[in-house]
């Protein structure tokens, strides 16, 4: 299962950490994992291409930490996070969101 743990303090976004593998298929084939890596990876780039305003970390668990709270970054954080609960309500075997206070 995939696991995305969006942390907030005082309702402002300041952290995400995505991890594991949603075994919906065979690795390569995966339509879940493919439709979450869609997903980040674009948003991650969109963010990137305005300003350096987040810092990622691709390690085991990929971890997107807010540097700087300004409106697209916001915007386009908030999109992630709605697009990856859409594939949630799909899939739910597969991914899971849920929102913890403090990275």
């Amino acid at each position: 299962m995939i696991k995305v743990k969006i942390y907030k303090n005082k309702g402002i976004i300041d952290c995400i950490k995505i991890s594991g593998h949603a075994d919906y298929a065979t690795y390569g084939y995966d339509i879940v994992c493919s439709a979450v890596s869609s997903v980040v990876t674009t948003s991650i780039n969109a963010i990137l291409s305005f300003e350096k305003t987040i810092d990622v970390i691709d390690k085991e668990t990929l971890e997107i930490k807010v540097l700087k709270h300004d409106k697209i970054t916001a915007t386009l954080i908030e999109n992630m996070i709605a697009m990856l609960k859409e594939i949630e309500k799909q899939y739910k075997e597969n991914i899971r969101t849920e929102e913890k206070n403090e990275c």
